[in-house]
């Protein structure tokens, strides 16, 4: 099993003079450290049950660039973006630059996105739920023509382009990886099961039951699960107590599950110590499961 770290608080980073240099120690720490992948939320104010509205949020794109530059193995990727939040060929464009830039360790994240105070607030698209799946579907589509050799015309029904022409294109093969996230079991996971070659679900009680429609979306196309990758955001914070028995625990349930990577947030991750501790407990225990 591999561990991810999530970061969808910016605060404990200390005042924006200082966020870059101590961004940039997380980022390291955690690739030191052996987490697999680094995710940032792709939100542009703090949402509700994390904190207030105008506490900071760095855009999740700029940031992961900046990241790039500053890290060496450790994949990078956003915990999810909202389709309609950025059009199609451009997503594609930035996810191949951070691609090339990292050497090929960028994966895009994305969902059909929910967060209608913060979209509306900043004039961004939304429209209704329906709405939202259906520009994720076809926003993956046309990043994985994008992702491809060709350069032929798309057209939607809420997206049309004349050329996907995408040069350079991505380092990694076949292309950059495509994780969907969310947990709606009938449109989600069926599309999930139709494109994606990661899904992120919430890892509580219900988790298991996820995988199991997977499974069945899956079957009712022909295609086969192995080539999906499962992963869960764990469901508490992941503290580093003196004893991290509860939290092997939980981890050790997942993994009984099929789920192969984790997503993470460490409370105070910007002072460092709470990191290691975390890591230095936890990530040699289950990289041999």
């Amino acid at each position: 099993m591999r561990l991810a770290l999530h970061i969808n608080d910016y605060a404990s980073l200390g005042p924006p003079a200082r966020m870059a240099p101590a961004l940039a120690r997380v980022a390291r720490t955690a690739e030191e450290a052996g987490f697999a992948r680094l995710s940032l939320t792709d939100h542009l104010w703090q949402i509700s049950m994390l904190g207030e509205q105008d506490e900071p949020m760095l855009e999740a794109y700029t940031t992961l660039g900046y990241l790039a530059g500053r890290t060496r193995s450790i994949e990078l990727q956003t915990l999810v973006t909202a389709a309609t939040y950025r059009p199609p060929g451009l997503l594609a464009k930035i996810v191949t630059t951070l691609d090339v830039l990292t050497g090929g360790r960028a994966w895009l994240g994305i969902g059909a996105g929910w967060n209608e105070q913060e979209a509306t607030g900043l004039g961004l698209p939304f429209g209704t739920l329906a709405e939202r799946f259906a520009h994720l579907e076809e926003t993956v589509q046309i990043c994985d023509r994008m992702w491809g050799t060709g350069e032929e015309a798309y057209a939607g029904e809420h997206h049309r382009l004349a050329s996907t022409l995408n040069s350079p294109r991505p380092l990694r093969r076949p292309r950059p990886g495509i994780l969907i996230g969310g947990g709606g079991e009938r449109t989600t996971l069926r599309l999930a099961a139709r494109y994606a070659d990661a899904f992120n679900v919430h890892g509580g009680a219900d988790a298991g039951q996820k995988a199991d429609r997977l499974l069945e979306h899956c079957a009712e196309i022909g295609r086969d699960p192995d080539e999906i990758e499962r992963t869960a955001v764990l469901p508490n914070p992941a503290e580093a107590p003196a004893d991290p028995g509860r939290l092997l625990e939980e981890l050790r349930r997942l993994h009984e599950l099929g789920f192969t990577t984790v997503f993470t947030v460490v409370p105070g991750v910007g002072a460092i110590a709470p990191l290691e501790a975390f890591a230095a407990k936890v990530i040699p225990e289950i990289s041999t499961w």
